[in-house]
């Protein structure tokens, strides 16, 4: 079936542009991921979602078709929750710390799940500084589960979690902005047998809202946070406002406001955002030779706590 009948309804501008409900954007992003349209459709798709902004129905529905066709990734056991934190940005100003995060996390016992792209032009990725720690992208779901039993976190490429989703990403490479894969690529829960808590960054405050207001109404496991250049770690330099759901209620204990004031100290951080240098830092970083960045550490407390709830019978269940 063509997707021709969805697009009329969402590209119609901002103003005319009617949502989808969750049934319709489920079988509209399925077509797509499947590849059962043509580019031209992809296209309009991309760009009328674009002009149009996504509503939390969408969003429901363009995940679960998402997850439907994701490599499904086993946890070791029921009760060992695991951190899915999506790294689809990279560096560009600053050092990309998503690995420091999940080495922190992996260190204190938690089962983590890293995603994102290999390469990208104009910036360092997550994978490039895994491979620079000698951590290189896991190709299997029996490498993920050799990481994590030695207390390592585990980073997947999209090509491999997710191959229809990275082909829907590189659309952005032809019609040149981004589309709804990126949105929901933040959004990816491919592990199950075990409660998943998600990361999920934002830049924009509306944007920001809709994650919110999606974890309520998924009773998702997921920390909301002002991420840094995109990415879902806290900024080194001031701790970023991070919300946690848990079963789509917000955790006051797990969460904690935006840092206010004038600092009274920066970080210690590597000079050059490149990988080896980046990896360096976080070797060092992890080893105890110098300390983290204070922001970091507060988001590893808070997940750490948000993880122990989880692993409370009760929490298995939901």
């Amino acid at each position: 079936m063509s997707i021709a009948q969805y697009i009329k309804e969402i590209g119609r501008g901002p103003e005319g542009a009617r949502p989808l409900d969750a049934a319709q954007a489920r079988d509209l992003f399925g077509q797509v991921l499947d590849g059962r349209v043509t580019d031209l459709e992809i296209g309009a798709f991309a760009l009328a979602m674009r002009m149009k902004g996504e509503t939390v129905d969408e969003l429901l529905g363009f995940c679960q078709a998402l997850d439907e066709r994701a490599l499904p990734i086993s946890a070791l056991a029921p009760d060992r929750p695991v951190i899915v934190i999506p790294s689809v940005n990279g560096a560009r100003k600053l050092p990309n710390l998503v690995p420091l995060l999940a080495m922190r996390l992996a260190q204190e016992g938690a089962s983590v799940l890293v995603h994102g792209p290999r390469h990208d032009p104009a910036r360092v990725t997550s994978c490039e500084v895994f491979q620079a720690l000698g951590l290189p992208p896991c190709d299997t779901v029996a490498s993920v589960h050799e990481r994590w039993a030695r207390h390592e976190p585990a980073y997947m490429a999209t090509d491999v979690l997710h191959p229809a989703l990275q082909r829907l990403l590189d659309v952005r490479r032809v019609v040149g902005v981004r589309n709804s894969g990126h949105t929901v690529a933040k959004l990816l829960q491919p592990v199950q047998g075990a409660p998943v808590l998600r990361l999920t960054s934002y830049t924009h405050p509306e944007f920001g809202a809709l994650m919110s207001a999606l974890a309520e109404r998924s009773a998702a496991h997921l920390m909301v946070l002002r991420g840094t250049e995109g990415e879902a770690v806290a900024d080194p330099r001031r701790c970023p406002r991070m919300d946690t759901w848990l079963g789509g209620v917000l955790q006051p204990e797990h969460s904690c406001a935006a840092q206010e004031g004038v600092l009274a100290e920066l970080p210690i951080l590597p000079r050059s955002i490149e990988a080896a240098a980046t990896a360096t830092y976080v070797q060092s970083v992890a080893a105890g030779a110098q300390p983290a960045p204070a922001p970091l550490e507060r988001q590893v407390a808070l997940l750490l706590g948000a993880l122990a709830q989880l692993r409370q019978p009760h929490a298995r269940r939901a």
